[in-house]
């Protein structure tokens, strides 16, 4: 099976809870993070709800919300 790209609709009569959205990361100038790609980096700039810039030593990278691949240490 493969994986939706969109997900379905809650409908209002269903007896199920509708899911809960994921958490919002929070990221300050000069926190260590870790990206997936990137490997580890210490943010150097951040655009409120939009980006943060991560220097990763070799390179600085732009990374756009949502973070998915992003984490904080």
């Amino acid at each position: 099976m493969t994986k939706r790209a969109v997900s379905r609709r809650h409908l209002p009569t269903s007896p199920f809870k509708s899911p809960a959205a994921p958490p919002h990361k929070h990221f300050t100038v000069g926190s260590r993070v870790s990206h997936d790609v990137y490997g580890l980096g210490r943010v150097t700039a951040v655009e409120e709800g939009i980006a943060v810039v991560v220097d990763f030593g070799s390179m600085q990278q732009r990374i756009t919300t949502p973070y998915s691949k992003m984490t904080s240490l």
